[in-house]
Formats: structure tokens, sequence, C-alpha cells
């Protein structure tokens, strides 16, 4: 049997990424699509989402990952897993969130969002790619209520640092506590949180809220 390589990191700008995707119809997609709705962007292999979904049936989880193999990864372990409360998409944020958080019409439960060890983008030619941008910024802003969360997290600090930036540039979001947070505000890891602590390294996390 070949074996499919699945490249780490993606170019979000290059033109096979541009095509919107097809909006799914929320109510095959979860159970009780008016729970509360978490989003988790960048979701690779859905660990984190899957788990999630697991110890808080009464949320909505929906992971976006740009990469199709990782995704179809993902599906299959959510359709063994036999969670209602759980959906992988493969799209690009940059593109195609806006048209999903409009397909769901007055009754969009989005509650919570969350980004979390992200392609990092060392180069400075390359931190266009980087996936918090100011577009996806304002649209978090307009979709989120007053008192839902974007949620950051990376192992690299520049990166943090990054995305701290961008939503402190934006007036609806107003960070809470410290600048780093001590732990995780979540009852599950991803892979990438879990190998990063067990090697002793640093997380840098952040929650801001929509005022």
């Amino acid at each position: 049997m070949a074996v499919v390589r699945v490249r780490q990191h993606v170019n979000p700008l290059s033109e096979r990424y541009q095509a919107p995707v097809a909006m799914p119809d929320w109510s095959e997609a979860f159970a009780n699509p008016q729970q509360p709705l978490h989003i988790d962007i960048g979701c690779g292999k859905g660990v984190f989402a899957l788990h999630m979904a697991q110890l808080q049936p009464e949320w909505n989880f929906l992971g976006l990952e740009i990469r199709k193999p990782v995704v179809e990864s993902a599906q299959k372990r959510q359709q063994e897993a036999g969670l209602s409360n759980l959906h992988f998409m493969y799209c690009n944020v940059n593109i195609s969130l806006r048209a999903l958080l409009e397909s769901w019409g007055d009754q969009n439960p989005l509650q919570q969002v969350s980004i979390q060890f992200p392609d990092p983008w060392f180069k400075k030619r390359h931190q266009k790619r980087r996936v918090l941008q100011p577009e996806l910024v304002a649209t978090l802003a307009e979709f989120l209520p007053p008192g839902g969360r974007v949620v950051v997290q990376s192992d690299v600090e520049e990166v943090a640092v990054d995305m701290c930036d961008r939503l402190s540039e934006h007036p609806h979001f107003l960070p809470q506590g410290d600048r780093w947070l001590p732990a995780s505000p979540f009852p599950a890891q991803t892979d990438r949180e879990r190998v990063t602590l067990e090697q002793g390294l640093p997380v840098y996390r952040a929650i801001f809220t929509r005022s």
C-alpha cells in the first residue's frame, strides 16, 4: 500500500486553497445545532476537539483544517467515536470562516474559538501566511457575542506575541488576566501541547474576551 505523505506546512495563499467550501447542513452536522459552539481553527488531527467533545457533551465542536488528508483522518476518528457534537471540515479559514458563520443565520451559536500551535512562518516575508490576520480577527469580533472568548496557544513565544498583538489591535477584544496563563483553560490537550510539556518546555497561552 502506498504511503501518502501529508505536508506539515502548506501555503494558505497559494491558489489551490482559495476556493470557498460548500456550506454544511448544520442540523445534519450536529445532533443539537443550537448548543454553544467552539471552533478549533487549525485543528490538525482533531485529537483536542475529539477529547473536548467527549468531555463536554453540552457543547458542539467544529474543527477546521487546511490539510485535506488530515481532515479525512479526523473525520474517521469522529465517526468511530460516534460523537454527534463534533464535526470536522477542510477549509482555509481566511477564505471561508465568514461564510461558515453567516450560514447559521440569526441562530449563530458561536461562543468560543481556539487557535493552538499554528504554523509559525518565521521568515518575515512569509508572516502574511500566519493564520491570525486582521481580517480574521475582525470576523471573530463580528460573530462572537459579548463575553465570547478567543484562546491562543503556542510553544513559540514570537508567534504567541504576534497573535496577542493582532487581537489587542481590535477594540472589541480585551485580554484576560496576566500576559501568559500558567495553565491551559481546557481539560484536553493538543498533540503538540502534550509533547511540549513532556519535554519541559513552555507553552505561551492567552485568553481574549469579546467586549
